[in-house]
């Protein structure tokens, strides 16, 4: 009877539960079901997360492949909760049946910080009577605690405390007026806050103390800048419409846009997950990848002083991409027709929340597509393309990560993540010197170097799930000048080495060999080609963890040891740092390095592959960066190598085309064009009428 009531509950709740994509992420309804359902066995606990437990991709390829003959798969939510002592439990919940299907009280872990557990802590250090007497030795009297702010950050690992209390470190700020920049005026110490108890434990407090900041306030905002001189009033209106609409479609949540089909879910950690991507091939529906994420990232600082060793955020892992994301406005994150998407989440009390407009969906321009000029008669063909882009933004307290998910028209899948905001600071003495570890981006503010480490997750389906993954290498031909084989010496050629087996499937970035990596069916040869259809995954901003081997931070992020690691697909298997983040002692290390030493002899040929790519960016901070820092973007492609027989793009209508034979019958070429259009800028009557005789668009 009780199964009963709970599976009429669960029904009623999700309205039209059997219609969901089985990859849709849970509704507001779902997760009160679930909610719920724990409450009626486990009462006395609260809420880190409750997200889609996604199906098992057997299961699911089974179902996507004849929806009307195979079993769909189950709605089952993913529950991480927290006990009193920081105990915590993992359990899932079918919410087809209306029942708990596991419940396990998981030792010695930490769930990530959700934004209610950041916000609690800088109310209670603002009433802590040791912070109040560390305020007031650096100046800041008991009145002007309401001016005092912090950064909660989870501790990363400290040997003093352990992993068995759920801790945060407070990185301290104080602000003279509201409208100012805590950053500008940072504290030399740093409390240790226990959420169990609910007050600061610890403060770690440097031998050296840096008084408050004396300089004035720098601020970015509107009126700051008004009273600095005002903004640039040189800048014309550009406007960006669609008076016929969109040219893509939704179903559901999944996209379909040109010749690609994708389907967009979102979680609370990984944010934008990309599932089921298909492109189709004149008629064709072609597999390209299973499932596509930003799994985690690293952001190890620099400066070797104590406490500075703990800053090394894992922003995904520890506090969730997801939780962290921003609600999105028109004509500011994004311009043109666009179509959001919202995010729907649980709080500390089992309330689901909702994050507006948290995805935004839209078309633009991406310039020339494609173009030839004929030199001999002034034929030529243009084509403009245009690009679908899937973004969202996050907020990691200081920084700010625009991630882009981006689909072009030619088969390439685009990734692009801008980083801005604010820079992390710390304070100086009076003389002071900030480097080697750092920079003084403005007087007595020290930026320390760090790094943005990004691991992409890639569930690679190239013309389906058996696929090897190959590094290659530009390399010159063998033989010296003058040898039988390379005569002339110019002889070069694409080296392929394949990634065997777990333990030597590891890749470090070269540039100077163009280093790449190629997702290839070897079971498929282009017809062309006579090469395997592959996917290459194009990334050039690979610097290397700067951390030594042995340090903390390379214990903690196995993932970012190297560029690429392959592993055997196990459904299991989605965090690259372990399922549960902080606190973690990096011994052993978790996530991959521990899923490579248990199959080290796996084999990595024609399989079920994922492949793990780590990339992004080394920061040395400049005082261009302060006080917000113009967004610094870095990009990673996924290009179709061998797997269509032709330009797959060449049926995107141009811009502008003429033949040979169209010039020689007396129809404009190219420069007459160019000559014309160049005077369009400035609104000359006879560019207009070039452009309407000449046919571009």
């Amino acid at each position: 009877m009780v199964l009963e009531r709970l599976q009429q509950m669960a029904s009623h709740l999700t309205g039209q539960a059997a219609e969901h994509h089985p990859f849709d992420p849970l509704t507001t309804s779902e997760i009160a079901t679930a909610v719920e359902i724990v409450r009626r066995e486990y009462n006395n606990v609260h809420f880190n997360a409750v997200s889609l437990e996604e199906p098992k991709k057997a299961d699911m390829m089974r179902w996507v492949a004849d929806p009307e003959h195979n079993a769909k798969p189950h709605r089952i939510a993913d529950v991480v909760c927290i006990g009193r002592g920081s105990k915590v439990f993992d359990g899932l919940v079918d919410l087809t049946q209306g029942r708990i299907v596991k419940w396990e009280l998981t030792e010695g872990v930490q769930p990530l910080i959700t934004m209610e557990d950041l916000q609690i802590v800088e109310t209670v250090a603002r009433k802590d009577p040791k912070v109040i007497e560390q305020c007031g030795i650096l100046g800041i009297p008991a009145s002007d605690m309401h001016k005092v702010y912090c950064d909660p950050w989870t501790i990363g690992y400290d040997e003093r405390f352990g992993s068995s209390v759920r801790l945060q470190q407070a990185l301290m700020y104080y602000r003279p007026h509201p409208d100012d920049s805590q950053y500008t005026y940072p504290l030399d110490f740093c409390p240790i806050f226990d959420a169990d108890q609910q007050k600061i434990i610890h403060i770690d407090i440097p031998k050296t103390r840096r008084p408050l900041n004396t300089a004035p306030p720098i601020n970015y905002h509107a009126e700051a800048i008004k009273k600095e001189g005002g903004f640039r009033n040189d800048l014309k209106p550009i406007n960006i419409t669609q008076p016929e609409g969109v040219s893509f479609k939704l179903d559901g949540r999944t996209l379909t846009w040109q010749n690609w089909s994708v389907h967009i879910g979102f979680n609370y950690r990984e944010g934008i997950v990309l599932s089921n991507i298909t492109f189709n091939d004149k008629g064709n529906v072609r597999p390209v990848f299973w499932r596509m994420s930003l799994a985690e990232m690293v952001v190890p600082y620099g400066n070797p002083e104590h406490p500075h060793q703990r800053k090394h955020a894992f922003d995904l892992g520890e506090y969730g991409g997801g939780y962290m994301t921003n609600s999105l406005s028109l004509g500011c994150d994004c311009k043109g027709a666009i179509h959001y998407m919202d995010a729907a989440f649980v709080n500390k009390a089992g309330e689901p929340q909702t994050i507006k407009n948290a995805i935004c969906l839209h078309e633009e321009d991406a310039g020339i597509l494609f173009k030839h000029t004929d030199f001999r008669d002034d034929s030529c063909t243009v084509t403009r393309g245009r690009k679908m882009i899937i973004s969202h933004v996050f907020t990691a307290a200081n920084y700010e990560y625009c991630v882009y998910w981006i689909l072009h028209q030619d088969g390439v899948i685009q990734l692009e993540i801008k980083l801005t905001g604010i820079l992390n600071t710390y304070a100086m003495a009076p003389g002071e010197e900030a480097g080697p570890w750092g920079t003084e981006v403005y007087p007595g503010v020290n930026a320390h170097n760090h790094q943005h480490l990004f691991c992409l997750r890639l569930d690679s389906n190239i013309d389906g799930p058996e696929n090897t993954v190959f590094q290659v290498d530009a390399t010159r031909g063998e033989g010296e000048v003058g040898s039988e084989q390379n005569p002339y010496g110019n002889a070069f050629y694409a080296k392929k080495t394949m990634l065997e087996t777990m333990s030597t499937g590891t890749s470090d970035y070269d540039g100077s060999t163009s280093r790449t990596w190629e997702m290839s069916n070897t079971n498929k040869l282009n017809a062309h080609s006579k090469k395997p259809v592959s996917y290459k995954l194009v990334s050039r901003e690979v610097p290397s963890l700067l951390p030594k081997e042995g340090s903390l931070v390379w214990k903690r992020a196995g993932f970012a040891r190297h560029a690429v690691h392959v592993t055997r697909y196990n459904d299991a298997q989605l965090h690259p740092a372990g399922r549960h983040v902080p606190q973690t002692s990096g011994s052993p290390s978790q996530g991959l390095p521990a899923w490579i030493a248990a199959d080290p002899s796996g084999s990595l040929d024609n399989t079920d592959v994922v492949l793990w790519h780590t990339f992004g960016v080394t920061h040395f901070p400049s005082p261009e960066d302060y006080p917000v820092m113009p967004a610094e973007p870095m990009t990673v492609l996924l290009r179709p190598r061998n797997f269509f027989t032709s330009n797959p793009a060449m049926d995107v209508p141009p811009s502008y085309s003429s033949t040979p034979s169209q010039v020689a019958a007396g129809k404009s070429g190219i420069r007459g064009v160019v000559d014309s259009l160049s005077r369009l800028a400035f609104g000359g009557g006879q560019a207009k009428k070039a452009s309407d005789d000449c046919g571009c668009k």
